[in-house]
C-alpha cells in the first residue's frame, strides 16, 4: 500500500500538479527570433598553399640530364650499398617508372634533415642505372620545401 501511494506521489510530481491540486500554467510562449536571413553554409578552411620551391634545372647543353619536381611518397634513408646516399621516390615524371621518378641524393648533397612524405623535393643531374637496374636521376642539384605540419 505505501509503494502504491508513493507511486502516485511521485507520478503526480512528475506530471507537474501543483500543491492544492492546482496545474502548472504553461510557460509563455518565447518571442519570435530574429530574422537572421537565409542559412549560409559553412565556409571550408582555405587550403595551405604549396610550399614555395624553385625548380631544377639540368644545365643547357648537359646530355643525359633530367630534371623533376614532386611530391615525395616514401624515402630509403639507408642505402643498402652503404654510401650515405639517400633516394627519394616521388610522385610524378616517368623516369623510374609511369609515374614514379627516384632521386638519388649523394652524401654531399643530403639535406641534414631527410625530407617526408609529402615534402616537395625538385633535383637535377644525369640518369643512371641503380643497383636494381632502375633508372633514377642522380642529383647535382636538390632542394627541399618542406609541407606544413
Amino acid at each position: 500500500m505505501r509503494r502504491a501511494l508513493l507511486l502516485s506521489v511521485l507520478l503526480l510530481a512528475a506530471c507537474g500538479g501543483a500543491p492544492g491540486g492546482e496545474a502548472t500554467p504553461p510557460a509563455p510562449p518565447s518571442p519570435p527570433a530574429a530574422d537572421a536571413g537565409p542559412e549560409t553554409p559553412p565556409v571550408p578552411p582555405e587550403p595551405r598553399p604549396a610550399p614555395a620551391l624553385e625548380p631544377a634545372r639540368c644545365a643547357p647543353g648537359a646530355g643525359n640530364c633530367a630534371a623533376h619536381t614532386g611530391r615525395v611518397i616514401a624515402i630509403e634513408s639507408v642505402d643498402a650499398d652503404g654510401d650515405g646516399d639517400l633516394h627519394v621516390i616521388t610522385a610524378g615524371g616517368s623516369i623510374t617508372a609511369p609515374g614514379i621518378t627516384v632521386l638519388d641524393v649523394s652524401k654531399a648533397l643530403r639535406p641534414t634533415t631527410d625530407p617526408r612524405p609529402g615534402d616537395r623535393v625538385t633535383g637535377a643531374g644525369p640518369v643512371y642505372r641503380g643497383s636494381f637496374r632502375q633508372r633514377q636521376i642522380e642529383v647535382t642539384t636538390f632542394r627541399v620545401a618542406r609541407a606544413p605540419r
